[in-house]
């Protein structure tokens, strides 16, 4: 089975490309154009994103959307997680968490599929820890200062990609596509 994949972003591509392998599913990149709605639900996000993308593309497609989400500070950023570390990065981040006890902090990632008559969405998370200061060279995003089983995800490098919450996303849609 082919689907396609809508992302901007070549790493997440690759990633989802690679996965999709292991399922038999051969994943297409288009990169497309879409205005994604803001809003406090990061399901309901993909899902509308999804339905408007629906409109124009007919055959199959998925997209991704992901956020940090810091129960200490009542989920900031999370679905606000892309204009967050554009605006404030990672150093905001520690600042907000600086004297803060409960580090704990989980990524979601949330897969909203297109089978060309409905929408259906796919979960992964990853629970880890914010860490008291950078660490890390590799990754993107809020990786240097995720901490997962003792390391950052940027300290992890590749080996992020196989516990990462998107990775799980992305299983949960490939298994079911390959079902069908």
């Amino acid at each position: 089975m082919k689907v396609i994949f809508i992302t901007s972003n070549e790493g997440k591509f690759r990633e989802a490309k690679s996965i999709g392998e292991k399922y038999g599913i051969e994943v297409e990149w288009r990169k497309e154009e879409y205005l994604e709605p803001q809003g406090n639900d990061l399901e309901e996000i993909a899902r509308k994103s999804a339905e408007m993308l629906s409109k124009k593309i007919k055959e199959p497609f998925f997209i991704e959307d992901s956020g940090l989400f810091i129960p200490a500070l009542k989920g900031f950023p999370g679905p606000y997680s892309s204009f967050v570390f554009k605006t404030i990065g990672n150093e905001g981040i520690l600042k907000l968490m600086d004297g803060v006890e409960d580090r704990r902090a989980y990524f979601l990632a949330v897969v909203a599929f297109f089978d060309g008559k409905e929408i259906l969405t796919f979960k992964g998370r990853v629970d880890g820890r914010i860490a008291k200061e950078m660490r890390g060279d590799k990754g993107f995003g809020f990786d240097p200062i995720f901490e997962y089983d003792g390391r950052t995800f940027a300290e992890m490098g590749d080996e992020k990609n196989e516990v990462s919450h998107r990775r799980r996303a992305l299983e949960e849609l490939f298994r079911y596509l390959a079902k069908k």
